[in-house]
């Protein structure tokens, strides 16, 4: 547990340390958010907010947990897909700063890469890690077989975290918060529970810079994670999720995330149906914005809502394994 902490404390430290020479860099060279027309009033004054701050975090991750890991192929497996995911989200972050627009990479090419992250992940987990190619229905104490349609499920759980988080991403600190929350989840589950002791170092370095981040990235933020950070993240807990056999333990684990990405889904289904919006906007966190709540008050009480959901899903996880 003590490496874990040290990991931990080492990439809280490097966020902490690096991010003010960073911020400096991207003002210097004009690498601010572009901010949707369409979106809340409030969120046009945070134009020109510099972005790409997952550089820094996947930076704070990377460094302790090279130097502490002994490179278990399940732990090498979730850092390989989150950096992957990170980069991907790199290249939509950057390609919207030369188009200085909202707009990033296509549609296609991001699926594209996807499906290549995702059976990148199945072959390691299957072929390297062991991880058995069945579904664990751990609320109902059941398991299916799944054969050959395993890397349709690892694509849907890499696609469906990645957006989700991507689409928390919309507040002042609300990604990086709940996903230091699921992270802390994960190390509950990978240590205290099945003694994994690289996969609760990675997820101890996930906390660690995910909390320095929020030391610039809380409200009012002086720099955003970008879909460098939230497709990264999204990336590191699909990951997490496939290694640890939590697949469909992660709708609860990562509830804020599913509701964020419910909400969008309903709206468009709403609309397309029948011409009425559920929300006032989409995501949900949109929603209560427009409806007068105050930033904090949404990105506090969605933080007790993540913890809850995340205490929740560990509590299941901890009685199907005893």
């Amino acid at each position: 547990m003590g490496e874990i902490l040290i990991a931990g404390t080492a990439a809280l430290l490097v966020c902490v340390f690096l991010s003010p020479k960073f911020i400096v860099f991207l003002r210097t060279r004009e690498f601010g958010q572009h901010i949707r027309e369409e979106g809340p009033e409030g969120h046009h004054e945070k134009a020109g907010t510099p972005t790409m701050g997952g550089i820094i975090i996947f930076t704070a991750v990377s460094i302790p947990f090279l130097i502490l890991s002994d490179y278990d192929w399940r732990a090498i497996g979730v850092y390989g897909v989150s950096m992957a995911c990170a980069l991907l989200g790199f290249a939509d972050d950057y390609t919207k700063i030369v188009r200085r627009r909202s707009l990033g990479l296509r549609a296609r090419t991001k699926l594209a890469v996807t499906i290549a992250i995702s059976l990148a992940l199945w072959w390691l987990a299957t072929r390297e890690a062991g991880v058995p190619d069945t579904l664990r229905l751990r609320t109902i104490d059941a398991t299916i077989d799944l054969g050959v349609f395993y890397p349709v499920l690892i694509y849907l759980v890499v696609a469906g975290t990645t957006s989700a988080v991507n689409l928390t991403d919309g507040l002042d600190g609300l990604a990086a918060g709940c996903a230091a929350i699921v992270g802390l989840a994960y190390i509950g589950i990978t240590f205290l529970t099945t003694g994994q002791r690289d996969l609760a170092l990675l997820a101890g370095c996930l906390v660690g810079a995910c909390v320095g981040f929020l030391w610039f990235n809380a409200f009012p933020a002086t720099i955003f994670m970008g879909d460098t950070g939230s497709l990264g993240l999204g990336g590191a807990i699909a990951g997490m999720a496939v290694m640890t056999k939590t697949e469909e333990l992660l709708i609860i684990l990562g509830g804020i995330f599913v509701l964020e990405a419910l909400s969008v889904l309903l709206q468009v289904f709403s609309f397309q149906a029948f011409r009425k919006r559920i929300f006032l906007m989409a995501p949900v966190h949109h929603h209560f914005e427009i409806a007068g709540w105050s930033e904090t008050k949404i990105i506090l009480r969605f933080w007790i809502v993540a913890a809850v959901c995340a205490a929740i899903g560990f509590t299941i996880y901890q009685q199907s394994v005893t």
